[in-house]
């Protein structure tokens, strides 16, 4: 007879992996809605109930809530990228990824972190979770990018890094939000107008 060993979690540590999950979430809306240099400590504890001090047992610094954000995000990423078919055209799967940020980006859940901060770059270099997510979403979206160009379906005459950056950037789109506040269209279309300009650009097609 075989006995599996099961790992016991006290009572302290699941209200404690609740509390630090409750307060990731916390700082991913508020990332989401006012970017990092808006965003305070004191709102953060406001907003999960807690006192700033007990914050700080989970997050030493500001930095250290933005980067368990991103850390987050991108095993939500990693996650997403596990459902799409590997048999699918290289492309497709590119297009499947941005339209999916994009969606994340119009209801409110995408961070948006200023791309000049100092201790918040090193703060996120120095977190291997973030990196290693990051190097391994990075991994995947190359590999597709590369094989696009040389089925035609992606310029090969561009770097294939420059693409990258290009629908990282989709991530962080201040397009979707001006569209969004014209009330002229839903996200669907919003997202279906960016992702036209960002694959097909803006020149006239001839039929």
């Amino acid at each position: 007879m075989v006995t599996q060993n099961v790992i016991k979690v006290s009572f302290k540590e699941q209200m404690l992996q609740a509390r630090e999950e409750a307060i990731i979430r916390s700082v991913n809306r508020l990332l989401a809605e006012k970017g990092f240099e808006a965003m305070t400590v004191d709102e953060v504890a406001a907003d999960v109930g807690i006192a700033k001090a007990s914050l700080y047992k989970h997050f030493p610094s500001k930095e250290d809530l933005a980067c368990a954000a991103m850390v987050s995000m991108m095993r939500r990423a990693q996650t997403f990228l596990q459902t799409l078919p590997l048999d699918a055209p290289p492309v497709a799967n590119l297009r499947a990824v941005v339209a999916w940020t994009m969606g994340l980006k119009l209801a409110g859940e995408m961070p948006s972190l200023p791309s000049h901060n100092s201790s918040l770059r090193t703060t996120l270099m120095a977190s291997k979770d973030y990196m290693d997510g990051l190097m391994d979403v990075s991994d995947r979206l190359g590999a597709w990018i590369e094989e696009a160009q040389a089925q035609g379906a992606i310029n090969p005459q561009l770097p294939a890094i420059a693409v990258l950056y290009t629908l990282f950037a989709r991530a962080c789109d201040p397009v979707l939000e001006f569209l969004k506040m014209g009330d002229l269209y839903t996200d669907e279309e919003i997202i279906s107008l960016v992702m036209s300009t960002c694959f097909d650009g803006l020149s006239a097609r001839s039929n």
